[in-house]
């Protein structure tokens, strides 16, 4: 990857879109549709289908017909698996392609996007294909004259409803252990970013997955998003994003056939920082990145840093300086460290969040605005709090923008405190030499990751979700198909 090759497909004509249902381009038949703005400067980048009840039932039936007819679900594991290896080739081999599109779509950073983006979904789908044929069945431990087996089948329909920050990834992350478990799946990707996706729905078709096995259908949640959480023959919903939509997804789940719901939610996650850390340069670094990288739109990003005393003052210089330092610029040049904030609403909810800070006595200490305003996109520059307190709301909740609140605590007691006021558990890091404190802390934080002398990284073969309001159900790892499987018992008399 090198900027000619982006530069000469970052004008590239997006032709409106429509939805991708039984292996075939479809309008919605409600004839709606939603203009694209793209972040990066503003203007409309293309249309795409907004999808109402009668369009999800649509998807949802040629799931179901294809779940039934068995050339997917029934299908041998090393059958499933090839095609899901190729689909893995086919995102790989169009993969800066994926990555400018998405880009363009949501403004992350080409040099983070190429990477989290197509490479991470090309091998999230590479690892679930590998591991098709890896996961066994069970034998109970019986009396001699009965057999006990376990099996594990796949649920039926699962529906993916997935965010607007890393759509490919996270979409992966869902999609591929759904899939690879002999699934029909239904995915609704976010109205503001859904254009990568849409994509995949076409390679999926030409890795050789049957018709109606994937379908990718778009629109509003508050209409797309409903329906199929209302939806009587959906098995299961995989759902990243807001608290908020996360409970009304399991108020639709009650009202209907009461489908799974597996939840992965907003995050308040606290960095810690020792004063025996091993290297506060680094420290600073990583924890700069940690929460201003994609404008700060990150799950697990460490939005709340707490400093040992005895350091603070040092570690907040070296960590201005980094911010400072920091390019927020075109998310398609490489020289770019950030890019754009995905939309112009979250821009302003954003710069709101400042402002509450600012009038819950928070002390700003750089950034706080939008920049790059002539360009018509949506940008903001890094911003640091500190002398932020546990009350306060930048404490509480969650930004999703490239806000950090930063207090100091001065011992390990206070740390855990600090960091466990909140009613999130989704990540969080530690930086320290001393072995002891370091497992004390991943004991005593209560978060589903916590990262010890680092922050972020974690790969596929570790599962990600949170405590508290992060919701539950893990993504990535072998856990993964505990989503989407369920487990049946063959009770056999040998007598």
């Amino acid at each position: 990857m090198n900027q000619a090759e982006i530069d000469a497909l970052r004008g590239r004509p997006v032709a409106p879109q429509g939805l991708f249902i039984a292996g075939a381009w479809t309008e919605p038949l409600s004839g709606g549709h939603l203009d694209v703005l793209s972040p990066i400067d503003g203007t409309v980048l293309t249309t795409i289908a907004d999808a109402g009840p009668e369009d999800v039932d649509r998807a949802v039936r040629a799931a179901r017909i294809a779940f039934k007819r068995g050339s997917w679900s029934r299908m041998a594991p090393a059958g499933r698996k090839k095609v899901l290896l190729k689909l893995a080739d086919l995102i790989e081999a169009h993969a800066l392609e994926l990555a400018v599109l998405g880009v363009r779509d949501n403004g992350t950073e080409i040099s983070m996007a190429y990477k989290a983006e197509p490479l991470s979904a090309a091998g999230t789908f590479r690892y679930y294909a590998e591991a098709i044929d890896k996961v066994y069945g069970e034998i109970a431990p019986t009396q001699a004259d009965v057999l006990g087996l376990i099996h594990r089948e796949p649920l039926g329909v699962v529906a993916a409803i997935v965010p607007w920050n890393f759509p490919m990834m996270i979409g992966a992350w869902k999609v591929a252990p759904a899939l690879a478990a002999g699934n029909s799946v239904v995915l609704k990707p976010a109205e503001v970013a859904s254009l990568t996706l849409l994509r995949l729905g076409e390679l999926a078709a030409e890795a050789g997955l049957p018709e109606g096995v994937f379908n990718v259908v778009t629109g509003r949640g508050s209409v797309t998003g409903e329906a199929l959480g209302l939806h009587m023959d959906v098995d299961a919903i995989a759902f990243t994003g807001s608290g908020g939509v996360g409970r009304r997804l399991l108020e639709y789940s009650a009202r209907s056939n009461l489908k799974r719901v597996h939840l992965e939610l907003g995050g308040k996650s606290p960095n810690i920082v020792f004063a025996d850390a091993p290297d506060l340069d680094q420290a600073a670094k990583i924890s700069a990145f940690g929460i201003f990288r994609n404008s700060g739109q990150v799950c697990v990003a460490g939005s709340r840093l707490l400093v040992q005393a005895s350091v603070y003052d040092r570690f907040i210089e070296r960590l201005v300086a980094v911010t400072r330092g920091m390019r927020v610029g075109d998310p398609l040049d490489l020289a770019s460290d950030a890019g754009a904030v995905s939309s112009a609403e979250q821009l302003a909810k954003n710069l709101g969040h400042v402002r509450a800070a600012e009038e819950d006595g928070a002390r700003l200490v750089t950034g706080g605005k939008r920049v790059r305003e002539e360009t018509g996109g949506y940008y903001m520059a890094p911003t640091i709090f500190d002398e932020v307190t546990p009350a306060m709301r930048l404490a509480r909740e969650e930004v999703f923008g490239p806000v950090l609140a930063v207090s100091r605590f001065e011992d390990e007691a206070e740390a855990v405190r600090l960091a466990n006021a909140t009613v999130y558990g989704l990540a969080s890091a530690v930086w320290t030499t001393n072995l002891a404190t370091a497992h004390r802390m991943v004991r005593a934080v209560r978060a589903g990751v916590v990262h010890v002398n680092t922050y972020g990284g974690a790969d596929i073969t570790v599962p990600l979700g949170g405590f508290g309001q992060s919701g539950f159900g893990r993504d990535k790892s072998l856990h993964a198909f505990d989503k989407y499987t369920d487990l049946k018992t063959a009770w056999i008399s040998l007598g």
